[in-house]
């Protein structure tokens, strides 16, 4: 493994790319950025880390904005409770560091949010410390550069690629974690045949010479997702829209969206339903069906627009350039309140 460092930090320099998070080494960006890239491709997270930056462009600016403003910051990028816990752990550095990130690895890892693989990250990139970074591309590059078939969801495999790396990490730690990372972005792909001709790393892969690259990283089987259906009640009152802020548990929990129900329901069953909730009906329509993919979970939607006589105080009633504008609504109901401002349903 010793012979991967120079080859990988020459390619490293000569082919990295340009992102707006490496513009600086300040801690505060590439710790929204990397918190952002969890879950989420990078040329998807570019405009969030954007417009995050540009409105909250400091800690101390984190630490003090309305949740509801921070939601709605972070609305498209899913997994809130990442932002959450962002502005958690901002709160924690302003009132206990004076707005400096711990440069110990323990103290780190007691900021909410904050995993080892974050906290090397900013500890590596920022400030040199020799802490590596280990991911899905850390853990297939390796796997395959040894040619190696054992588990990557096992913490012990985990451990020893994190501590076998520890042994060769240079003094240019935070090139060195962003280069393993990115040639498994670009060159050692997840999905498809790897850019092996162009790898810098190719004399040193043993994955390569066997021709085993497809077989590996070995994981262990993805269980089943389960199923859920819902419909979602699109209640329109003089040109507002009802919306509900959902429970502090479960997904999306404390999140506004729009009134449903669980299960499938036919037009008499919503009918029904508004009229045990003393709701009157001017006019129902069938609206788009979504289906959502969670980690665990598969939410089959299907929609109704239904116009009402009068605002119900069960719900937050707004016109739709509000919800726009000021509402944090997960992507699971983007598709509806899509339909509703697109075609001109209301």
């Amino acid at each position: 493994m010793k012979e991967i460092v120079e080859p990988l930090l020459k390619w490293y320099q000569k082919n990295k790319r340009t992102l707006p998070w490496r513009e600086k080494t300040d801690f505060y960006h590439v710790w929204i950025s990397e918190v952002m890239l969890q879950q989420t491709r990078i040329e998807a997270v570019i405009p969030y880390y954007k417009r995050f930056i540009h409105e909250l462009p400091t800690v101390f600016d984190l630490a003090k904005v309305d949740d509801d403003r921070l939601l709605k910051l972070w609305e498209g990028l899913g997994y809130y409770n990442r932002a959450r816990n962002l502005k958690k752990a901002a709160i924690i550095i302003v009132e206990k560091y004076q707005g400096l990130f711990p440069k110990d690895m323990d103290q780190a890892l007691l900021l909410p949010g904050i995993g080892e693989y974050t906290a090397s990250a900013i500890l590596s990139i920022c400030f040199s410390k020799k802490e590596v970074t280990v991911d899905g591309n850390v853990l297939r590059v390796y796997m395959r550069l040894a040619n190696c078939y054992d588990n990557i969801d096992n913490l012990s495999i985990k451990k020893r690629i994190r501590s076998s790396l520890t042994e060769i990490i240079p003094i240019k730690s935070g090139d060195f974690n962003q280069a393993f990372m990115e040639l498994g972005e670009v060159i050692c792909l997840p999905n498809g045949i790897p850019k092996c001709d162009i790898c810098p790393l190719r004399n040193q892969c043993k994955s390569r010479t066997a021709h085993s690259f497809l077989e590996i990283p070995v994981r262990k089987q993805k269980a089943l997702k389960k199923n859920q259906k819902y419909t979602v009640l699109l209640l329109v009152y003089n040109k507002k829209v009802a919306l509900h802020k959902r429970g502090d548990v479960g997904p999306l929990k404390n999140l506004w969206e729009f009134p449903n129900l669980a299960n499938k329901y036919s037009k008499e069953e919503v009918l029904q339903y508004l009229s045990d909730c003393s709701m009157k009906v001017e006019k129902i329509e069938k609206g788009v069906s979504h289906t959502h993919i969670f980690t665990h979970l598969k939410w089959e939607m299907e929609s109704f627009i239904v116009t009402v006589t009068e605002e119900n105080t069960l719900y937050v009633w707004e016109d739709l350039e509000n919800i726009i504008k000021n509402y944090a609504l997960p992507s699971a109901f983007q598709p509806f309140l899509n339909d509703l401002s697109k075609n001109r349903r209301i």
